[in-house]
């Protein structure tokens, strides 16, 4: 240890502790700075925008239910939405795929085909 003392008298830094123990909030300082000034270009991550699912359909109710009668299908395919933003509840119109671009969600519609006899 005393030879590393020495060898540090002759460098241009400090190297007591107690000297660098009075340089330490100064460091700290600089080194919130430093993060302060690097931070804005730093990659962000992706946040979550709604912690809800459900934003605004049928909210009055404790649960949201809806009930198709598979006879009642009148073409040969229906697609239901699963993702809650549809302005057409429960029919899809499409508002997951901005929903997937916004969130980086992955969701997508519910489709009933009638098989073909």
């Amino acid at each position: 240890m005393g030879q590393i003392a020495r060898d540090c008298e002759h460098l241009p830094f400090m190297c007591s502790v107690s000297e660098w123990l009075r340089l330490l909030p100064f460091l700290g300082v600089l080194a919130l700075l430093g993060y302060l000034a690097v931070r804005p270009f730093l990659p962000k991550k992706k946040q979550q925008q709604d912690s809800l699912i459900n934003l605004k359909i049928q909210k009055e109710n404790p649960k949201v239910v809806n009930e198709i009668n598979i006879e009642d299908l009148c073409h040969t395919k229906a697609v239901y939405c699963r993702c809650w933003r549809s302005k057409t509840f429960p029919v899809c119109d499409g508002s997951h795929n901005k929903h997937n671009e916004s969130t980086g969600d992955n969701v997508g519609p519910l489709i009933l085909k009638k098989k073909e006899v």
